[in-house]
């Protein structure tokens, strides 16, 4: 399946995609996560038109999955990485965190990293898998720790949280 740039039609089907993610929360008793509202339209042609925003498209090229990403302290960091429910299991994930790992280090990032849930199978386990490690809080940069105090502000600390980091090879 093809990985490329999202497109303006393209963010409605990502809220959509983001709704169904959603879902799987309700079951470990996160119904807030469940029920929060996807990226808003703005946000998302914000990343889209910056080229940080990836998508996952079956044969009919329809995203099942999607990335959005920024830079940070050197790092692509990645804000969400999600997939429908009917794409589940498949490495759709795994394979939009590749695609941008590999363009982060072309383009000289020496690093991904991101923040989720620690206990949430699908969350900090599943990124372990893919070679991401558990940063120290001592090891957080100033901009990681910047977005833990917003995740921290919106409520999302209810439950445990994590920074995350996979080292890029260099060039």
């Amino acid at each position: 399946m093809p990985i490329r740039p999202a497109t303006p039609a393209d963010l409605p089907l990502l809220q959509e995609i983001e709704r169904a993610a959603g879902e799987p929360f309700r079951a470990l008793g996160m119904a807030a996560i469940a029920d929060d509202e996807p990226p808003a339209l703005a946000l998302l042609e914000e990343f889209r038109a910056a080229g940080r925003a990836w998508v996952l498209a079956d044969g009919d090229d329809r995203p099942l999955a999607y990335l959005i990403h920024e830079d940070v302290d050197g790092a692509a960091h990645i804000e969400q990485v999600s997939v429908h429910p009917d794409g589940a299991r498949r490495g759709l994930g795994g394979a939009l965190i590749d695609h941008l790992g590999d363009r982060a280090a072309a383009g000289g990032l020496g690093a991904l990293t991101l923040t989720t849930f620690s206990e949430v199978p699908w969350n900090a386990p599943y990124y372990a898998r893919l070679g991401f490690r558990v940063l120290p809080e001592a090891e957080e940069t100033e901009g990681l720790r910047a977005i833990r105090r917003t995740e921290r502000e919106i409520g999302l600390d209810r439950w445990p949280r994590v920074c995350m980091r996979r080292e890029l090879p260099r060039p």
